[in-house]
C-alpha cells in the first residue's frame, strides 16, 4: 500500500518529490571592493559573470551605501565564500616629521659650577706612601694627588734623604749637657736629676722615631725602667752598676713581652711595638750609666758630646762636618781633662764621647723625621749612647 505524498506548494525544496542539488552562496554577492573611504570600486577583470537562476530577495540598505550588483557562479562542485580586497596604499600616509636634531646644550654645565672635591683618602699613622713616578703627576687630576712628604719629595729630587736635626736640638742637647757637667762634682742623687730628664726625653724620641705615636704605655714602660736602674745604681755601689743594669733590663723584657701578649692589635703591630718597647727600654737604663760612671769621666764625656753635636750642627760640607765635630769633641774632652785633672787621656775620652754623639745624630736624622723627632731623639740619642763609653772609659783610663 503506497503512501500518498502531499506536496506542499510553498515547500521549494518539496516540488519534485525530493530536495533539489546544492548550489552555493552566489559569488558576486559582496563582491566588490572597498576602499577606506567608503566607496565602492569595479568588479575585478577576468571573472564571468552569470545570471543567477533564482535570484535571492534584495534586502533595503540604507541610501548612503550603494547596492552592489549580484553576481551568481554555479560550479559543479561547492566552494566556500571569499572576500577580495585591495592592499592598503602606504603611500598615501602623511609621513611624520624626522625626530629634531641633538642639542647638546643639556650636558653642558652651568656656569659658575664647580665640582665637588674628592674626599680625603684615610692612611694609617706611620704607614709609607709610595713615590709617584714622575710621569704620573702630569697626568693626574690636580684633586687627586696626595700632598708628597719632605722623604718623597728629595727622592724625586735626587737629594739625600738624611737630614741632621739642626743647630736647635744642638743647642737643647748642648743644656742638657751642661746640667750633667754641673751635677757630677755634687752629690749622687743630684745627678740623678737631669739623668731622669735624660731618660724621659729618650723613651719618647725612639718611639716617635719608630712612627709609633701616641704610644702611651710603651713609652711610660720604657720611662720606668730607666727609673728603677736609677733607683738601683743609688741604692748600690758603683761597683755592682753592670748588674743593676742588666738586672733591671732583663725584668723590664720581660715585663714588656707580657704588655704585647695582651695587646688586641695584629702580629705586624705586636711585633713592632715588642722591637720599638724594647730598644726604647735598653736606651734609658743605658742612660742612667751617668750615674755609676766617675763623676770625672761624666764631665769630660758630657763637654765632648756638647762639642761634637754643635759643631755638626754649623752649615759645613757634608764630608767635613763630621771630621770638625770629631775635633771639636777631642779639644773639649782635653779642656774637661784641665778642668779635673783627670790627665792627658781625656783627650781620648772625649774624643769616643764625640763619636758616639755622631752615631746618635744620624739616627735621630734618617729619613726626614719630624720635628718633634729632631726635639726629642735628636737631643737625648747623642748623650744616652755616650753613657756607656764615658762608664767603660772612665774606669779604665782613671
Amino acid at each position: 500500500m503506497s503512501e500518498q505524498h502531499h506536496r506542499n506548494p510553498y515547500d521549494p525544496y518539496d516540488q519534485h518529490g525530493q530536495y533539489p542539488q546544492y548550489e552555493p552562496p552566489p559569488q558576486g554577492y559582496g563582491s566588490y571592493d572597498y576602499d577606506y573611504d567608503g566607496q565602492p570600486q569595479a568588479p575585478h577583470q577576468g571573472q564571468p559573470q552569470h545570471q543567477p537562476q533564482h535570484q535571492a530577495p534584495q534586502h533595503q540598505q540604507p541610501a548612503a551605501w550603494p547596492q552592489p550588483q549580484q553576481d551568481y557562479q554555479q560550479h559543479d562542485e561547492p566552494h566556500t565564500q571569499t572576500w577580495q580586497t585591495q592592499s592598503w596604499d602606504t603611500h598615501s600616509w602623511q609621513q611624520q616629521d624626522p625626530a629634531p636634531a641633538y642639542d647638546g646644550s643639556w650636558d653642558r654645565e652651568p656656569a659658575g659650577y664647580e665640582p665637588p672635591a674628592p674626599l680625603p683618602v684615610p692612611r694609617p699613622q706611620g704607614a709609607v706612601v709610595p713615590a709617584p713616578v714622575p710621569g704620573e703627576l702630569a697626568e693626574r687630576p690636580a684633586a687627586a694627588v696626595a700632598p708628597m712628604t719632605a722623604a718623597e719629595k728629595a727622592k724625586a729630587e735626587g737629594r739625600p734623604q738624611i737630614v741632621s736635626p739642626g743647630l736647635q736640638p744642638a743647642l737643647i742637647t748642648a743644656v742638657l749637657a751642661g746640667l750633667l757637667a754641673a751635677a757630677a762634682p755634687l752629690a749622687r742623687p743630684a745627678l740623678a736629676v737631669p739623668v731622669v730628664l735624660l731618660q724621659a726625653v729618650t723613651a719618647a724620641g725612639w718611639f716617635r722615631l719608630n712612627g709609633m705615636w701616641p704610644a702611651r704605655q710603651g713609652i711610660a714602660l720604657a720611662f720606668l725602667g730607666g727609673v728603677a736602674a736609677d733607683v738601683g745604681l743609688l741604692a748600690t755601689d758603683t761597683a755592682k752598676a753592670p748588674t743593676v743594669l742588666l738586672g733591671t733590663l732583663g725584668v723590664w723584657i720581660l715585663l714588656v713581652v707580657v704588655l704585647q701578649l695582651r695587646s688586641h692589635a695584629g702580629s705586624d703591630e705586636r711585633l713592632y711595638g715588642l722591637t720599638a718597647a724594647t730598644a726604647s727600654s735598653a736606651l734609658a737604663v743605658m742612660a742612667g750609666g751617668h750615674l755609676a760612671a766617675d763623676p770625672d769621666a761624666v764631665v769630660i764625656g758630657a763637654l765632648g758630646v756638647a762639642a761634637a753635636v754643635l759643631a755638626r750642627a754649623l752649615p759645613l760640607p757634608s764630608v767635613a762636618a763630621p771630621v770638625v765635630a770629631l775635633i771639636a769633641a777631642t779639644g773639649a774632652g782635653i779642656a774637661g781633662g784641665q778642668l779635673t785633672g783627670f790627665g792627658p787621656t781625656a783627650a781620648l775620652l772625649g774624643l769616643a764621647a764625640g763619636v758616639c754623639a755622631l752615631a746618635g745624630l744620624r739616627v735621630a736624622s734618617y729619613d726626614y723625621p719630624s720635628r718633634f723627632v729632631h726635639m726629642t731623639a735628636g737631643v737625648a740619642l747623642p748623650l744616652a749612647l755616650a753613657a756607656p763609653a764615658v762608664y767603660v772609659l772612665g774606669r779604665a783610663l782613671g
